[in-house]
């Protein structure tokens, strides 16, 4: 058999080979990344991230062997090693971005700022964390789109993690009452929705309730131009259940203060005055 097509099949079975051994590794470290974070008991993190590494290792080594294995491709590298240094610069120039994503990801994964499945705020993105790969992280916004952020980039960022280290969560209920409308009538019938709203938490420590400190606490906020603004404080214990208590209880609150008597919703007046011209009315 001629060597050049020996080495060309060889080249072309390895290279068959790697994808088989990556495709059949990723099946199995996907299997083993959901049965190890079952439940949610176990930050799955590390293991994606390990998954993305050992995939990465495979068709690096697979790739490097089926090079090696053509002998052109081994006198090209051996002509290129007397300009080596001139050659490492380039390719360093070329791949810094993405050997910044790799460096930047390690470290996202052992400092841990965010997790997967964290809710995290970044720009005007908001959204789940779906993935940390070698090179970007998948954020999962509300509407299900995937934003696709470089590492390096989300490194750099001012990020608002909604579940870092604790997942509960402050929701403020705000309502804006008439000037005519009784503040305590209003005050009660909030405090009261949120005490009867199923995901409403109780945060208060022993020594606060010793004290006295009301379940929910709500404060008249300021004087607006129409109308006297309230706000309720509700806990929830994550933020998709504060999400769900905010619009469970701006609709609860509204129908009570519809009922009730003493309180009202303002609307914004105008008054408007019509200047006369009185000449106009002599003539």
């Amino acid at each position: 058999m001629n060597p050049m097509i020996y080495n060309l099949i060889v080249f072309l079975v390895i290279l068959v080979l790697t994808l088989i051994v990556g495709y059949i590794a990723n099946r199995l470290l996907t299997k083993l990344v959901r049965k190890s974070t079952a439940g949610m008991t176990n930050d799955p993190t590390n293991y994606k991230f390990l998954k993305h590494v050992v995939l990465a290792c495979i068709y690096l080594v697979g790739f490097g062997i089926a090079i090696y294995a053509m002998p052109n491709f081994r006198a090209l590298a051996g002509s290129l090693l007397a300009g080596a240094g001139i050659f490492a610069v380039a390719i360093g120039f070329a791949a810094q971005h993405a050997l910044g994503n790799v460096v930047s990801g390690i470290f996202i994964v052992i400092f841990k700022p965010f997790r997967i499945n964290d809710r995290l705020s970044i720009q005007a993105h908001q959204g789940i964390v779906e993935d940390i790969t070698l090179r970007h992280t998948v954020i999962r916004n509300f509407e299900n789109r995937r934003i696709i952020i470089p590492n390096s980039l989300i490194s750099n960022e001012i990020i608002v993690n909604s579940d870092f280290e604790d997942d509960k969560i402050v929701k403020w209920i705000d309502i804006s009452i008439s000037y005519s409308s009784d503040i305590d009538i209003a005050k009660n019938i909030m405090m009261e929705e949120v005490l009867a709203h199923p995901m409403n938490l109780d945060i208060r420590t022993k020594e606060n309730i010793e004290n006295g400190v009301p379940e929910v606490i709500v404060r008249v906020l300021n004087l607006a131009d129409s109308a006297v603004n309230v706000r309720a404080w509700a806990w929830a214990k994550d933020a998709d259940d504060a999400f769900v208590m905010s619009c469970d209880l701006i609709e609860s609150i509204k129908k009570r203060i519809d009922k009730e008597s003493g309180v009202e919703i303002p609307y914004p007046h105008r008054t408007v005055y019509v200047r006369q011209d009185n000449s106009a009315l002599k003539n």
